[in-house]
């Protein structure tokens, strides 16, 4: 049972629901960069290198595939090389997809941006209220008692004169 407190106690914590919260917000917030970066900024500049879709740029490295395993098959003495080329040609090319990467390291890029600007105002935030000084605190209003005594000490300057 003790676990299980200790368990509840680490979950009910006001961190770990900020955390929670802070990785809600994030994945929402991962979508939004993505559809920028894929629908808005990826697009113009596509244009601007000749129509150009990033998602789409890839390059077919089925032919080192086809090399090796007719290679390997005719060592091995199993088959000919005309039936080697007729599995290749069958097999599902291999695509290597190096636009989708460079799109992947410019969502990276404006999100790292993004974070290290929440986390220089927050810094900056932070600081400003450490600088701050704490307002005087007023006096507290005098007590009845007080007023009572200041009318005497009044009253005796005067009879004094």
């Amino acid at each position: 049972m003790a676990f299980f407190k200790e368990f509840k106690e680490f979950a009910l914590k006001g961190n770990v629901m900020d955390m929670a919260v802070g990785v809600i917000i994030g994945g929402a917030f991962g979508k939004i960069v993505s559809s920028l970066v894929n629908d808005i900024l990826m697009p113009p500049i596509g244009a601007l290198l000749g129509n150009t879709d990033f998602s789409q740029l890839r390059i077919d490295i089925s032919k080192v595939r086809d090399i090796t395993s007719s290679a390997v098959q005719s060592v091995e003495g199993m088959v000919t090389k005309g039936d080697a080329a007729q599995a290749a040609a069958a097999a599902e090319p291999i695509y290597w997809n190096y636009g989708a990467f460079i799109q992947q390291c410019v969502d990276f890029t404006i999100l790292a941006l993004c974070v290290f600007l929440m986390v220089k105002l927050m810094n900056r935030l932070m600081k400003k209220k450490e600088e701050a000084p704490a307002p005087a605190p007023e006096p507290p209003a005098p007590t009845k008692e007080e007023l009572l005594l200041t009318e005497i000490r009044d009253l005796l300057k005067e009879q004094k004169k």
